[in-house]
C-alpha cells in the first residue's frame, strides 16, 4: 500500500529501528526492492532522484510502483524525490502522485535553506506528502549533487533545532561523516556518533542517513572477480549502520550497494558466456543479487518482520 514517508518513519522512530530507502532507475531495480520487502516482511522506501526521473519519465516512474504496490498490498511503501533540487522539483513529484519529497537546498546558506525548505513543507503537508530536508553537506557525487571535500560541513545541532521547529519538516538529513558514493572515506570509517544523539534529541523526529551503503565484501569480490574495478572504495560497515541507527536513524538510504551487486552478474554472465544476449538471462540473476544485498540490509537495520 502506498502510505506517506511519515507513516512508515514515525512508526521506525517509535520503535528504534532503521528502514531502507532504495533508489530506482528501472523495473528491474524496482522489483527487486519489492521481492526483498516481501521475503523480509519489511516496509520499504522507494527513492528516484531527479536524474532517474529524466531517465524514466516521472509518469513510468509513479506507474510501476502503483502496480507494484497493488500487487504486494500488504507491503507499506513510499514513493520519495531523492535530493530535491527545488521548490518546482519537489510541486512536479507530489502532483505525480510522490507520497513524499526531499528538499536539498544545503548547499545554500543555514537561512536560505531554511526559507526554501518552508516553503516547500507548506505545499506538500497542503497534499498530505511528507518533507525531508538535509543540514550540513556530504562529500561525494549524487547525480547532479557535487561537493568536494573541503566545502564538507558537519551538522550543527543548534541550528538543527531551530530549522525543525520553523519549517515543521517531517524528517531531517544530518552530515554526519558519510558521502555519496562508493569512496566514502580516505582512512578509517569514522561518523560522529555523539553528533547524530544530540541532533536526536533536541529535534525528536525521524532522521535520515546519506551515503549509507556497505559494499559488503561479497558484492565487491563478485565485481572484482568479473574485471571490474572499484579503486579502493569504502563502504559504511554494518556495526556503524546498527549504532547509527540506535542514535536516531530511521530511514537509510542505499543505492551504490545495489548498482554494483546488478552489474557484477551482468559482467558475470557476459564473460562466462559472450554468445548470451537474452536479457532476461541478464537481468534475472542481477535482480536476485540486489534482493539479497536488501534482505540481508533490511535484518541489520531492524526492519525485518515489522508488517
Amino acid at each position: 500500500m502506498l502510505v506517506s514517508g511519515s507513516e512508515i518513519l514515525l512508526k521506525a522512530h517509535k520503535e528504534g529501528y532503521g528502514v531502507g530507502a532504495f533508489n530506482f532507475v528501472n523495473f528491474e531495480m524496482l522489483n527487486a526492492i519489492f521481492l526483498a520487502a516481501n521475503e523480509a516482511k519489511s516496509p520499504i522506501i522507494v527513492q528516484a532522484s531527479e536524474g532517474a526521473i529524466k531517465y524514466m519519465g516521472i509518469d513510468m516512474a509513479v506507474g510501476m510502483v502503483k502496480i507494484l504496490s497493488n500487487r504486494y498490498p500488504h507491503i507499506p511503501v513510499a514513493l520519495n524525490l531523492d535530493h530535491g533540487t527545488s521548490l518546482e522539483s519537489c510541486q512536479r513529484a507530489v502532483e505525480a502522485g510522490f507520497t513524499s519529497v526531499m528538499i536539498d537546498a544545503s548547499h545554500h546558506s543555514f537561512k536560505e535553506n531554511l526559507a526554501t525548505t518552508k516553503e516547500v513543507v507548506q505545499y506538500a503537508h497542503s497534499k498530505g506528502v511528507s518533507v525531508e530536508a538535509e543540514l550540513g553537506r556530504l562529500m561525494g557525487i549524487e547525480d547532479n549533487i557535487s561537493v568536494d571535500e573541503k566545502d564538507a560541513v558537519l551538522i550543527n545541532p543548534d541550528e538543527a533545532e531551530e530549522f525543525v521547529k520553523q519549517t515543521q519538516v517531517d524528517y531531517l538529513a544530518p552530515a554526519i561523516g558519510t558521502s555519496h558514493g562508493a569512496f566514502k572515506f580516505k582512512g578509517e570509517p569514522k561518523l560522529d556518533f555523539a553528533r547524530l544523539q544530540e541532533v536526536k534529541r533536541r529535534t525528536n523526529i525521524p532522521l535520515v542517513l546519506h551515503g549509507a551503503s556497505a559494499i559488503p565484501d561479497y558484492v565487491r569480490e563478485a565485481f572484482l572477480a568479473t574485471g571490474g574495478d572499484l579503486k579502493g572504495s569504502k563502504g559504511v560497515p554494518f556495526a556503524f549502520l546498527q549504532e547509527a541507527v540506535k542514535g536516531g536513524i530511521n530511514k537509510v538510504n542505499i543505492d551504490t550497494d545495489l548498482r554494483i551487486a546488478f552489474m557484477a552478474e551482468v559482467r558475470r554472465i557476459a564473460k562466462e558466456d559472450p554468445t548470451q544476449f537474452d536479457l532476461r538471462k541478464f537481468f534475472a540473476p542481477a535482480m536476485e543479487a540486489m534482493k539479497r544485498v536488501m534482505v540481508e540490509r533490511m535484518g541489520i537495520l531492524g526492519s525485518a518482520g515489522k508488517i
